[in-house]
């Protein structure tokens, strides 16, 4: 029988170990290294979401590795004194902790920084403050933007996912302040019956009237880029970040768009794999990808921790290639080789290379009290089960969803990289909404989604560009190519009123019937890569 023969490697451990910060509040973490008398690397980790996250973070590796490993929640969640304030003080914090740890008798000097999505985003901000001693960020599944690909999506208000960030965040703010002796049963009682039914309270009009935390009003407040929004970009200046980072990217993750722009923006290694946010699994929606598929199947854990030594050796990009079910490397994101593509949107439903020789348009009706539900796609909902792809044929035969298909494909056609629909539509509402999908239709009839967009207009005719973000998908020989075009996706999205006001402002009784029209000069762009 083997035998392994591994020593045993004796840590110390801290539990709470307080950290003060420059205006005098104690952040609090738990401080694990090596026994040995060091000094070490220090691996950060950041959180706003309680001591539970810190099973997250990989701090077995990390030890086994040679670093010390420092968990900190964020200020005003979970032992952290203070208020918690979404992005504000992220930057100054980081700073602060990596100086607090660079001056601890166990320290080298050198401090890295890990984390996935808010986590991530708290390792971007501390890197823009330039702290000494910090060499190294891993990013995952993280925004670029908090406007941008966070709380709006092409101008639409991304309502499921806010909301219920916003709910949990509201609830942990509650138990802090339990804990401090605060008298917090109000806030406990107007926030349980919204959390328990997101379902209804999505529905609720004016969103204004919706009990989801103190920063809720401000989100729904502002729905264009002004200086609240320009604000907090301050807090994530990618001008001033100047260690190495590595991008870790899911095709379904509702921040894929914010992580390749942070590469584009950062350069460093990128990985994209076919992952919903926060998950490494071999299984997203209704789609197994086979086991190599997944984050440890194909080495992310320990390629993250080379890179943050210094050692990385691995591919500059690699990228999960859906289909084909393979992992690819490649040199560049996006794919130089790839050529864009027109297929048009034929009246009369077929999506073809050959331009439109029609001239009638296609047309629907939208009614903002009906809208078409959200199945599948980057989200990041209560219903975990509905993400990623997901079959589409009860969304089809809504008479408000248009479809667009090819025929039976003769050979694999491989779409790899950026994509977006061109629509050339007109309204009859003072401002509307134009969603868009992309859908691999198999043999059998399954209409399994692939990515999705949407733009908000007030434009009564024009034409619109639906950025679908991007995918790595190989539609097999004997599949069909689907463009879906419809005008809501809820809740991902807040429904559009069509009075030129927004969902944080109108009641129901405000919404008003939309009929939309989409000339046959419309086309999406596809990447395809030559196989």
């Amino acid at each position: 029988m083997p035998k392994l023969n591994r020593p045993p490697l004796p840590i110390v451990a801290e539990h709470d170990t307080p950290m003060p910060v420059r205006d005098g509040t104690i952040l609090r973490g738990d401080v694990y290294r090596p026994a040995s008398d060091g000094p070490f690397p220090a691996l950060l980790v950041r959180t706003p979401y309680g001591a539970g996250s810190f099973l997250m973070a990989p701090k077995t590796l990390a030890l086994e590795a040679g670093f010390a490993v420092v968990l900190q929640h964020c200020r005003g969640r979970g032992s952290s004194d203070g208020e918690f304030r979404p992005w504000l003080d992220e930057g100054d914090d980081g700073y602060d902790t990596v100086g607090w740890i660079t001056s601890q008798p166990w320290s080298n000097g050198e401090v890295v920084a890990f984390g996935m999505s808010y986590l991530a985003g708290c390792a971007l901000q501390a890197a823009a403050t330039r702290p000494p001693g910090l060499k190294a960020v891993v990013a995952s599944m993280t925004p670029h933007d908090f406007y941008d690909g966070l709380k709006y999506h092409g101008g639409a208000f991304a309502l499921g996912s806010a909301l219920n960030w916003g709910l949990l965040q509201e609830m942990l703010g509650l138990m802090h302040g339990m804990e401090a002796g605060e008298d917090v049963g109000a806030g406990f009682g107007a926030l349980l019956p919204v959390l328990g039914d997101q379902a209804a309270a999505v529905r609720r009009l004016p969103l204004r009237d919706i009990p989801a935390g103190p920063w809720w009003n401000d989100w729904i407040s502002h729905p264009t880029r002004d200086a609240y929004w320009e604000g907090l970009a301050e807090t994530l200046r990618h001008d001033r970040i100047e260690v190495p980072v590595m991008h870790v990217a899911g095709w379904f993750d509702l921040f894929l768009a914010g992580t390749l722009e942070n590469h584009r923006r950062l350069g460093g290694p990128l990985v994209i794999g076919p992952w919903s946010h926060g998950s490494g699994a071999t299984g997203t929606g209704r789609l197994d990808f086979g086991f190599f598929s997944s984050a440890q199947g194909v080495g992310l854990p320990q390629r993250q921790m080379d890179f943050l030594r210094g050692e990385d050796t691995g591919p500059a990009v690699k990228i999960f290639v859906m289909g084909d079910d393979v992992w690819r490397d490649e040199e560049e994101w996006p794919l130089s080789r790839a050529v864009g593509t027109r297929y048009h949107l034929h009246t009369g439903g077929l999506l073809s290379t050959e331009p439109p020789s029609d001239a009638a348009p296609s047309t629907f009706t939208f009614d903002p009290r009906d809208p078409v539900p959200t199945t599948g796609g980057p989200l990041l909902l209560p219903d975990v089960t509905n993400t990623g792809p997901q079959d589409q044929r009860d969304i089809e035969l809504r008479p408000d969803v248009l479809c667009f298909t090819t025929e039976a494909l003769a050979s694999d056609v491989e779409v790899t990289g950026p994509l977006s629909v061109t629509l050339h539509a007109e309204t009859s509402a003072v401002s509307t909404d134009w969603t868009a999908k992309l859908v691999d239709v198999h043999p059998d009839g399954r209409a399994m989604s692939v990515t999705d967009g949407i733009v908000r207009t007030s434009v009564a005719s024009g034409v619109h560009e639906v950025d679908l973000v991007a995918t790595s998908q190989v539609f097999k020989t004997g599949h069909r190519i689907r463009v879906e075009i419809s005008s809501s996706n809820f809740p991902r999205f807040d429904r559009n009123p069509g009075t030129g006001r927004t969902s944080a402002d109108s009641t129901e009784a405000d919404l008003v019937v939309q009929h939309q029209t989409v000339f046959p000069d419309s086309y999406v762009t596809l990447p395809i890569v030559p196989r």
